[in-house]
């Protein structure tokens, strides 16, 4: 007989429980130095509707770089395939705020999931509106995905991201004048940060973003989000560039599609299946969480979920 999934969870809540605590916190954003590492949570959404979840599963954190995968969402529903005039869909070797690459290919990011490609998404979804009604459209979308309208931006975060975003800054003036950022750098800077800044608990993540798990289909409210090959895609790209330069170790080890924030989160899709959100602050050397990756390892050999 299968193994039940709550027990499963319980096994690999087991198998990380001495690494908790270990990597480092992304203390260059010092909103972010002062989070307690040894936090650990984790929860799985079924297509079905089963949820399963265990440790700080319902405590909020900072979502970061996941938020990437809604904005790209997002920035394709508006303007479609043209997206890809601005930006790639090729893995980088290089960090995930590097500016190298973008010398070399004419202010055009490797992708949207480095920040460079990001902020361009970003960009696009400014286009026709104010920095206010970016953010809330983002924030709604969040919302009304993950069914909770708690889903908030966390300000100190924001104001903190502002304070230490140079490099961000950089990135932005650079395609600008590569005329690949059509906005105000501020601006576009603003929702930004903001958008990194929202705050969500691997419950509520795990809930967001299952209808990439669907085809694209909310099974649970039968919305439609986005069309079966638009999952497909966003899924691709999560597999190839959600983990910045260690993407395809991720790819090889856990063998699913997912995308990781400083923060310590991980967005992990088993299509067909479930949506699983994992959250461990200490990071490892590539900016990824370290027990979050280590957990969703082991949980993808116990089910046997990995899509290769």
């Amino acid at each position: 007989m299968p193994q039940e999934l709550s027990e499963i969870v319980a096994d690999v809540c087991r198998d990380v429980k001495d690494r908790i605590g270990s990597g480092r916190v992304a203390d260059y954003i010092p909103a972010l130095a002062n989070i307690d590492p040894r936090k650990f949570g984790i929860s799985i959404m079924t297509c079905d509707g089963e949820t399963v979840s265990a440790g700080d599963a319902d405590e909020p954190f900072s979502i970061q770089s996941v938020s990437k995968v809604f904005t790209l969402t997002l920035a394709l529903e508006r303007i479609g395939p043209v997206l890809w005039s601005r930006i790639g869909r090729e893995p980088t070797g290089s960090a995930f705020n590097s500016i190298v690459q973008l010398e070399h290919e004419a202010g055009i990011p490797r992708n949207p999931l480095i920040n460079a490609g990001a902020i361009v998404v970003t960009d696009v979804l400014l286009e026709g509106q104010g920095p206010r009604q970016t953010i809330d459209e983002i924030v709604s979308f969040l919302r009304h995905r993950a069914d909770d309208v708690s889903v908030a931006v966390d300000a100190e975060v924001a104001r903190s991201e502002r304070e230490t975003g140079d490099r961000n800054a950089s990135l932005a003036h650079f395609m600008r004048g590569f005329g690949n950022i059509k906005g105000e750098v501020d601006d576009v800077l603003s929702v930004y940060f903001q958008q990194c800044a929202i705050a969500m608990s691997c419950r509520q993540l795990a809930r967001a973003g299952l209808f990439l798990a669907h085809a694209g289909s909310d099974p649970l409210s039968k919305e439609q989000v986005v069309s079966e090959a638009r999952a497909r895609r966003i899924n691709a790209i999560m597999m190839s560039c959600g983990h910045y330069d260690a993407s395809g170790d991720f790819a090889f080890h856990v063998g699913l599609p997912g995308k990781s924030g400083v923060g310590g989160g991980i967005l992990a899709i088993a299509p067909r299946r479930a949506a699983i959100a994992v959250w461990s602050p200490g990071l490892n050397e590539v900016g990824n969480s370290l027990v979050g990756s280590l957990a969703l390892e082991r949980l993808s050999a116990l089910t046997g979920w990995s899509v290769f």
